[in-house]
């Protein structure tokens, strides 16, 4: 079998070359996405999507407010879309009217479970601040509002507050969830984010994605 150094050495080989297709592919590679995107299928086509992602310093934060980026949305009476994250990531969810006052939720950032709404944050998995300093600023606020509610691309996630006040507005570069297993989940998710609304990346930020990557099952393989 294969050592574990070869096996990094043959992932980073692979991750180079699907880095330059993606560059050769252009301009009209990196058009917007005419619609509604998934998160990609594996680590190589997050690979692909990373490659096509701008490389810039990170903006100024002058400007900034979370109310830039309106949020919750309602999603029905009494509801909005705390709630609908509450109720799709919960199990055994308990509503009074359209609130949910019970059920139980695994954060998969620390992997700790939890009965306790209260003690359940919805995370941005790219943090509002980081979107305001890697192009958002640019934006009118409807178009940050649809960011901030969006239920489509993998953006939106309950987690436990802890975990999500401990990562606060960094990158990938400056704080990954404590779970190691979820790295390459978490890494896909990024990127997807940030491909599809036209956000730029560090080069730290770009690095510790490739290195996340690599944690995949599909980087593994022998």
């Amino acid at each position: 079998m294969p050592s574990f150094r070869t096996r990094s050495a043959t992932w980073r080989r692979t991750a180079a070359a699907l880095l330059a297709a993606a560059a050769v592919a252009g301009a009209a590679a990196c058009a917007p996405s005419p619609g509604p995107t998934t998160a990609p299928s594996s680590a190589a086509d997050s690979v692909q999507l990373l490659g096509r992602l701008t490389v810039a310093t990170a903006g100024s934060m002058r400007g900034y407010s979370r109310s830039r980026f309106p949020h919750w949305r309602e999603t029905g009476e009494n509801c909005d879309v705390r709630d609908t994250v509450l109720k799709r990531d919960g199990r055994d969810v308990r509503l009074r009217g359209c609130n949910v006052v019970g059920g139980r939720w695994v954060s998969v950032y620390d992997d700790r479970t939890l009965s306790d709404p209260s003690q359940v944050d919805i995370d941005h998995v790219v943090p509002l601040a980081n979107a305001w300093r890697s192009g958002a600023a640019d934006w009118d606020d409807q178009r940050r509002g649809e960011f901030a509610n969006d239920l489509t691309r993998p953006q939106l996630i309950a987690v436990s507050a802890t975990s999500n006040r401990a990562k606060g507005d960094q990158d990938p570069s400056q704080w990954k969830p404590p779970n190691r297993d979820y790295w390459c989940t978490y890494a896909e998710h990024w990127i997807a984010v940030k491909h599809h609304w036209r956000l730029s990346v560090t080069s730290a930020e770009k690095a510790t994605l490739t290195d996340m990557l690599e944690t995949c099952s599909w980087a593994k393989r022998p």
